[in-house]
């Protein structure tokens, strides 16, 4: 894997520079994360397609300011792969990187033919101990985040020492991600979606209920939904082969 700094956006790419026969799976974080969070699935995909996660404004090596909308997100994460020429880009996002990716999906039907929603919803409204807690202390708030987002199955230790290497350092950038989530609202133009798409859910995910995945999976045409037991709002990590598994099968077959 390769670490690089292009157009002011931070990137972990699995292979660089990108090979113009495969397609480009591009992984999108999730809020008060960076894309550190998808190392495992960078390296293991790839083989069969170009991998890039990128940084969104803001966030570890990446410039600039957190965007506070949805939507301005999405518009530079467009903006960065168009500049790198991304061939056939595939979005993977999970929460506030599922949000981009809908986005995206909804506004950008021409450049995006295909898309795996992790652990996401149409609508991502927010817990309000999650802002106090960001606000009174932000490093406590990080060591308890995946204490209610993890399943009590999984290697709460080893998720946490990862933590606290990928998550963003300042508050006020987390505050920014959940207030843009929070905001996020698309479910009356899920029927727009026209892409191929693979909704995953953990089975044990408090923080956006597998009840969100269904709704998406029922809503956006001819999509597809996978269930990830004993896994909850990390899946990515807390159950790394498997996630990598499923987006294999999704991107042979989608493809």
């Amino acid at each position: 894997m390769e670490k690089l700094i292009i157009e002011d956006f931070g990137i972990l790419a699995g292979n660089w520079p990108l090979a113009p026969d495969k397609p480009s799976l591009i992984f999108i974080h999730g809020a008060a994360l960076s894309k550190g969070f998808w190392a495992a699935q960078v390296e293991d995909l790839s083989d069969i397609v170009n991998t890039i996660a990128i940084d969104l404004p803001g966030h570890k090596d990446s410039k600039g300011l957190a965007c506070e909308r949805i939507s301005d997100c999405a518009a530079s994460v467009a903006h960065l792969i168009e500049q790198i020429q991304a061939p056939n880009p595939i979005l993977c996002g999970l929460s506030m990187g599922g949000a981009v990716s809908l986005e995206l999906l909804i506004t950008k039907p021409d450049i995006f033919k295909a898309a795996i929603l992790m652990n996401t919803g149409a609508r991502l409204k927010v817990f309000p101990f999650i802002f106090e807690s960001i606000e009174k202390d932000y490093s406590q708030y990080l060591d308890l985040a995946v204490d209610f987002s993890v399943s009590n199955k999984s290697d709460k230790a080893k998720i946490k020492e990862i933590m606290n290497n990928i998550a963003v350092t300042k508050s006020d950038v987390a505050l920014k991600d959940f207030t843009a989530c929070d905001q996020f609202d698309v479910m009356d133009r899920l029927g727009e979606i026209k892409a191929k798409v693979l909704v995953v859910v953990g089975d044990e995910d408090n923080i956006t209920p597998p009840k969100y995945g269904e709704y998406l999976h029922k809503n956006i045409p001819g999509s597809e939904l996978a269930v990830i037991a004993e896994a909850g709002h990390l899946s990515p990590l807390e159950k790394p082969a498997e996630v990598v598994q499923i987006i294999r099968n999704f991107i042979r077959v989608a493809l």
